[in-house]
């Protein structure tokens, strides 16, 4: 509820406004049975006819003004909602895309998403219900007793006692039910995981035939969540039933007691005609409240969801200047990374280079490469040892200037739906001649010059548009625009043929000779001429030094540049 508050507090003006209306509609709605009972007590045996007419035209222009003004708090509630969620949309989005890789691990992508859609909505459903059914159910509550019991105390008094019955089921119901749907949404998470991983994995699933198999996945996890839906909602719904048997008690016995009042007289028959309607409004005004617990619980299952995001610390902070004077432009300094504690990535990992210096990384699948870029990066923080950027250690270093001296084509890099400028642009407002001297060195103007609208072509999401080794040299374009300070490409060049691959190589050397570059590579001619190369195994540092040095003294090297390219080519 804090959540909600927070967000709405900036329209408190116009909230007031909407309530002030709302409670002029709502009074409006209280006075048609009163002049009702008027009407029938006074006014007709009276037998005239002008206040008949006069008194129904009454009757039809408070009508007029109960809908007109409900109406117009219904808008405003409504407005009032829509942006106080698009706030919450807003700064959630920011907090996730702030969210440290070990923190995005933590809460997983489709719980993510789950909050940012399913939660935000359902938070957006629960600021306008409150402001709409919130307001008018309380007031035609209180206000029908009060009406009533100016009309016969008595009969007032039977309904009230109706009244503890019903808060305590509302209370214990609504206690059961709030854990039900958080539990629900934690279900809705699984759903969206398996969902996502169905559509991302679609080609897989067709070509080993598993069609079949991931329906039943899918449905199994879609009953789970069915199942704690129903239960939920079963909860909740207890309340209707139980309102009406409550109220419709109350009726019965104020029917009754009106009975033998009106026939001893102490009762006229228009109050009795009153109370009905007024015993009308409270039953509605009270299955309003019950529905507005429901729709509460949800909501604010949904909005602790969305605080736990929104209220996490950065794990990432930027700690004291920490700087010492080196010749090193990159230092790893017995760096150590473990994703699990106990499970180590990345032991003792040491090497400097110098500005303008390249390195090449060579190792197999899951021998933490890539680990490797993001610590330095700081994607993650190490569990122990020190990097350091020009003599600055990395966590002293904001991350919005840390991460504006790297160009980066990862391994797994993506591509947007937008146009090829686009996704080498990147947001950053680049030159049109800085764009297309970077697919230039990419080696890309070959497939785009090729192409009808050039750089202005349409790229699908992902790329699927594109063929691997397009993707590859667009997502190397997007990396070497704005003549970086560090360059990364992870594997960025294995869908590419020896001798485009030997061309980008070349160019790199050629026009980026300032620039600090790291090259992780599957193929050794990627990296032979690199200034060091660096051997890791299993997290470890097995070989280190130039390619001539590692031919020399390396086996496993030897061993990887005979498979790959026949041993007389480095004798």
């Amino acid at each position: 509820m804090k959540l909600m508050m927070d967000y709405v507090r900036p329209y408190m003006r116009q909230l007031s406004v909407g309530v002030f209306i709302k409670f002029f509609g709502t009074i409006m709605d209280l006075l048609l049975p009163w002049i009702l009972a008027y009407i029938i007590d006074t006014v007709v045996p009276l037998r005239d006819r002008r206040q008949i007419l006069f008194w129904g035209g009454i009757m039809i222009l408070t009508s007029i003004a109960a809908l007109t003004l409900n109406i117009i708090a219904n808008r405003m509630a409504s407005k009032i909602a829509r942006d106080s969620t698009e706030n919450i949309r807003h700064d959630l989005f920011a907090k996730i895309s702030y969210l440290s890789a070990s923190q995005l691990d933590k809460y997983g992508v489709p719980t993510l998403v789950s909050r940012l859609t399913t939660d935000t909505y359902n938070v957006n459903h629960t600021i306008g219900r409150i402001q709409r059914m919130g307001i008018r159910g309380p007031i035609l509550l209180l206000g029908g007793i009060v009406v009533t019991l100016t009309l016969d105390p008595v009969l007032t008094l039977v309904l009230i006692a109706t009244m503890p019955f019903i808060v305590v089921t509302v209370y214990f119901i609504s206690k059961i039910g709030i854990p039900q749907f958080t539990k629900l949404q934690e279900e809705v998470d699984h759903l969206i995981q398996v969902v996502r991983e169905n559509i991302t994995g679609a080609r897989v699933i067709k070509a080993l035939s598993k069609e079949e198999y991931e329906k039943n996945r899918f449905s199994t996890v879609n009953d789970v969540v069915v199942q704690a839906e129903t239960k939920a909602n079963l909860t909740m719904a207890v309340n209707s039933p139980l309102m009406n048997l409550f109220l419709n008690t109350g009726l019965t016995l104020v029917i009754l007691v009106s009975a033998f009042r009106v026939n001893a007289g102490t009762t006229q028959p228009g109050v009795v005609v009153a109370f009905m309607s007024y015993f009308t409004i409270i039953l509605n005004a009270m299955l309003s409240i019950t529905r507005i617990f429901v729709i509460i619980s949800r909501g604010l299952a949904s909005a602790d969801r969305i605080s736990t995001i929104l209220s996490t610390p950065s794990d990432l902070t930027v700690e004291t200047e920490d700087t010492i004077e080196t010749d090193a432009f990159i230092q790893f300094q017995h760096v150590s990374f473990a994703y699990q504690e106990g499970q180590e990535t990345l032991s003792d990992i040491h090497f400097s280079l110098k500005q303008g210096e390249t390195l090449g990384i060579i190792g197999p699948t899951g021998s933490g490469k890539t680990t490797l870029i993001k610590l330095l990066m700081r994607l993650y923080d190490p569990s122990e040892g020190t990097i350091r950027i020009n003599g600055r250690n990395v966590n002293s270093i904001p991350q919005e200037e840390l991460h504006s001296l790297f160009g980066v084509a990862f391994q797994r890099d993506i591509l947007f739906a937008d146009t090829l400028k686009e996704n080498i642009d990147f947001g950053r407002q680049l030159p049109l001649d800085e764009i297309v001297r970077s697919t230039d060195f990419a080696q890309a103007d070959e497939f785009i010059d090729s192409l009808e609208d050039g750089l202005n072509h349409s790229v699908h999401s992902k790329g699927s548009n594109l063929s691997g080794g397009q993707k590859q040299r667009v997502v190397v374009s997007r990396a070497l625009a704005d003549e970086p300070a560090i360059l990364i490409l992870d594997d960025s060049s294995s869908a590419l043929d020896y001798q485009t691959d030997a061309r980008l190589r070349r160019a790199i050397v050629e026009n980026f000779t300032e620039t600090t570059k790291i090259i992780i590579a599957q193929r050794i001619s990627s990296i032979q001429h690199a200034d060091y190369i660096l051997m890791i195994e299993d997290g470890k540092t097995i070989g280190f030094g130039t390619h001539e040095e590692l031919m020399q003294r390396n086996e496993t090297y030897r061993e990887i540049s005979r498979s790959q390219m026949g041993g007389a080519e480095f004798a």
